[in-house]
């Protein structure tokens, strides 16, 4: 069959439904309605003599065929946008683009000055937006499409290609008055006996300060739970409870009423990434916001 007796709109739409695996979520993504994504659909199986997309109960899913097709199709809808790209190019300078990071409390605290600051600089035109982190982002390619980036520690389940932000290391925040505290400094069984405020995440994942915990065999008396990181470092305030939460934002908020203290288990890291979908790595605007996250990487270190 000839090129000109394909409609190319349908090559957009065939990555979409492939990548979403549903006509709903794919209509959506290309602002189209249920009725005409059905009628793109329609036409797909009758180019390829295949269903593309089955029911399973209440979802989809791809046909073998399907699932082979789909890394053909991201290649060519990268090389059509190269080609009919005019400038050949991203401009920040001039760029009106939105660009949408999902990423915790904890690191828009760490991120957000840095990386507003540069972009201001460089590409006054562009928009920032940061949403939450969403239950539904482990494991999963598909849900990274809704965003541009996400950011998150390695080894937690996170999908897609990735980039090492920075490093923080876990200490204890308290009350400044906080019984428990004796000198300034907290002891092992002292931790074990007081009160303990968490932060508690979607879909209920063990932060590296549970882990941290956990190894040492302990098993906390919980009086506050919290989402996120922040939180914590008001939650403790006139309390005898303690919080373990990243140094970044510990030393940060830290005043009279708030003390950091050593953890009394070993120096425990984590560290922060910035995660995105295989497809957008061609994209010129994808490829200048990696290098303006890499520019804060290096100021964090």
């Amino acid at each position: 069959m000839a090129l000109g007796a394909v409609d190319l709109n349908l090559l957009v739409a065939l990555r979409a439904l492939l990548e979403e695996e549903n006509v709903t979520r794919a209509g959506e993504r290309l602002d189209l309605g249920q009725p005409a994504m059905s009628a793109a659909l329609a036409r797909l199986r009758r180019h390829f003599g295949d269903e593309l997309l089955v029911r399973v109960g209440r979802d989809f899913e791809l046909t073998p065929f399907a699932r082979s097709l789909l890394p053909q199709v991201r290649e060519s809808v990268r090389l059509l946008g190269d080609a009919m790209r005019v400038t050949g190019g991203f401009d920040p300078a001039t760029s009106t683009s939105s660009l949408t990071v999902a990423l915790s409390d904890y690191a828009l605290a760490v991120l957000h000055e840095p990386v507003r600051r540069r972009i201001k600089a460089v590409a006054p035109g562009v928009r920032l937006a940061f949403t939450e982190l969403g239950d539904d982002l482990l494991g999963s390619e598909r849900a990274l499409l809704r965003q541009d980036l996400l950011v998150g520690p390695p080894g937690y389940g996170f999908a897609g290609q990735h980039l090492e932000l920075f490093r923080d290391r876990l200490v204890c925040v308290a009350d400044g008055s906080n019984p428990y505290l004796l000198g300034g400094f907290l002891g092992l069984e002292a931790f074990r006996r007081m009160p303990h405020a968490v932060a508690v995440f979607p879909g209920g994942v063990p932060t590296p300060a549970d882990r941290a915990v956990a190894e040492l065999g302990i098993d906390r008396r919980v009086s506050i739970r919290v989402h996120g990181f922040l939180p914590l470092l008001f939650a403790v305030r006139g309390t005898d409870a303690v919080a373990v939460v990243p140094e970044r934002i510990a030393r940060r908020f830290a005043g009279d009423a708030l003390v950091v203290v050593e953890p009394p288990f070993p120096p425990t890291e984590m560290t922060e990434a910035a995660w995105w979908h295989p497809s957008r790595q061609d994209s010129p605007a994808h490829r200048w916001f990696l290098s303006v996250l890499h520019e804060v990487a290096v100021e964090l270190r």
